[in-house]
């Protein structure tokens, strides 16, 4: 099912794209919640939500992980601090259905 994250990696649509490699694309966010907030997406559109990973896209999902450290580090918020989210499905937030991580940061995070 194409996607809008699709069609951004597809250059489709534009971004505002912060990093890319052979696996991964990364953007900032066109309605941030944070001064940094950048989603992290695989070039894969075949998974849809984190329940739909199995145990041979854990590297692609390390990856990712490790793209955000990097990032955050890149982006000056990796020493004050930063906060990685997930959303799956819809009663936990998900609006786009194309595995995405958040990376927030550059001011004081409260709550989760």
């Amino acid at each position: 099912m194409a996607t809008l994250f699709g069609k951004i990696v597809r250059r489709e649509i534009p971004a505002d794209i912060v990093y890319e490699d052979d696996q991964v694309l990364a953007f900032r966010d066109i309605n941030p919640q944070a001064p940094q907030h950048i989603l992290i997406i695989p070039k894969r559109e075949d998974i849809p939500t984190l329940d739909d990973a199995k145990d041979s896209d854990g590297p692609l999902l390390g990856h990712r992980l490790l793209t955000a450290q990097k990032l955050a580090r890149e982006l000056g918020i990796a020493e004050s601090g930063y906060r990685l989210i997930m959303n799956c499905r819809e009663e936990g937030g998900q609006t786009v259905y194309h595995l995405h991580l958040h990376l927030l940061g550059g001011r004081q995070m409260l709550g989760f």
